[in-house]
């Protein structure tokens, strides 16, 4: 079993540079087999979830070829008319993207129920309500959901609920179906928006991603594209919390200031000092943290994916902190984690209410999720003594290279049974 082993202490300082978004890789590279040509992927994440999307594409007759560390090309000209039932999709939420892919292709998808993280009920309902008003039939038989339509149609899609895959799976199989299609109370999440404009890049008709309403007109044909992915808003707000929690000095570089808004606002109301540049951020701190309270919210509020993270920080400040966790029903099953490490913090449902403490004490920890794990990095790299993380498949699911980004920041920190050396993403893909 792999782990990571920290010892507290050290400020972190210097320059990180920021990969290309988890969240947007992942609806990308489902959405390219649209194309009828070959598209070039830039600024793609070295994480393991590229790599399991990936073998899945493959398992299709997609081929996935790495041009360099940072970009791949996909070729959907041979994909094949089957359903995607490996146990590969069960370890990976994203692949539920080529349910929308599949039938916007084919008319028809069948794929397994996906997996991923587990920190609540995550339904798909939303999903298959819009594949229904498309003009799909669906069900789901012995893990598997089976869709089809003997012809997609534009129409109204209104959704109960803010759901940022059921608007990507939505727009997937609205972008060649017959006719206009309404998005109404749609996610306005960055990713979404990056999807649209990949697909728009290759001849797609979308407008209005970013807004709570998204119009699609159908198209015939898309085209093959050279496309960049946007920065990671969350790997770039974990090292800006990192850089807080250790009273550090730390310059993020390659980001969208914008997409950092809502992390920026409240690592200032706890006393950090940002500088805001045009492709970067730096982040220090000299005084205290103060404590503050946290809802998060879907985009532009305070991300779900960030409060992990920004909950093991709240764990060092002055004072009482509130969390509300405003998304997911489950989400704080790390803290019991946190606690043994001597944090001072009670759950009731979705509210927890941290009181900070003066340190926090090195101790054997388990990675619950992704970014439970990278909560407990941070608690790591802020306490004093050792801190050993294992289950670290989770963290890397997310965080391209994160032992030596922390390391190449002065962390003391080293991955044991394989050592600490960067992850190539030739192995990875």
């Amino acid at each position: 079993m792999e782990k990571f082993v920290i010892t507290g202490g050290n400020a972190l300082r210097g320059r990180v540079k920021i990969g290309g978004a988890k969240n947007a890789a992942l609806a990308i590279m489902p959405a390219s087999i649209l194309s009828d040509e070959v598209c070039r992927i830039k600024n793609i994440p070295n994480i393991s979830d590229v790599s399991l999307i990936s073998k899945i594409l493959a398992e299709i007759n997609v081929k996935v070829r790495i041009l360099n560390k940072t970009t791949i090309e996909i070729d959907p000209r041979n994909i094949i008319k089957k359903p995607v039932s490996c146990d590969i999709v069960r370890r990976v939420r994203a692949s539920y993207y080529l349910l929308g892919a599949l039938l916007g292709k084919f008319s028809e998808a069948s794929v397994s129920l996906p997996g991923g993280c587990n920190f609540g009920v995550r339904p798909i309902d939303q999903h298959l309500k819009g594949f229904a008003r498309l003009g799909a039939e669906y069900n789901i038989d012995s893990g598997v959901i089976n869709v089809r339509s003997k012809k997609l149609s534009g129409n109204n899609v209104y959704f109960d609920v803010v759901s940022v895959g059921a608007t990507i799976n939505i727009i997937l199989a609205s972008v060649k179906a017959d006719g206009l299609t309404v998005l109404e109370n749609a996610a306005k999440e960055p990713h979404v928006v990056d999807l649209a404009n990949f697909l728009n890049s290759m001849g797609a008709d979308i407008r209005g991603a970013g807004t709570d309403v998204i119009k699609v007109r159908g198209v015939k044909y898309l085209k093959g594209t050279s496309y960049s992915i946007i920065p990671d808003q969350i790997e770039a707000g974990t090292y800006m919390v990192a850089a807080a929690a250790t009273g550090g000095d730390v310059t993020i570089e390659n980001i969208t200031p914008k997409h950092l808004e809502a992390i920026k606002s409240k690592l200032e109301e706890m006393g950090t000092i940002i500088e805001e540049h045009e492709e970067s951020v730096n982040v220090t701190r000299k005084t205290p943290l103060k404590r503050c309270n946290i809802k998060t919210m879907p985009h532009p509020g305070f991300p779900t994916d960030m409060q992990p993270q920004i909950s093991s920080l709240l764990c060092l400040a002055d004072g009482t902190s509130i969390v509300n966790e405003g998304v997911w029903d489950n989400r704080f099953r790390y803290v019991e984690e946190l606690k043994r490490m001597g944090a001072n913090i009670s759950v009731d449902g979705k509210i927890a209410v941290i009181e900070g403490v003066k340190k926090l004490t090195g101790t054997p920890t388990k990675a619950m999720d992704l970014r439970a794990g990278a909560a407990l990095i941070i608690a790591g790299l802020a306490a004093s003594g050792e801190t050993v993380i294992e289950n670290i498949e989770h963290i890397e699911r997310g965080y391209e290279n994160i032992c030596q980004k922390l390391l190449n920041l002065g962390a003391n920190i080293r991955r044991i049974s394989e050592g600490c050396e960067p992850l190539n993403v030739a192995r990875v893909l």
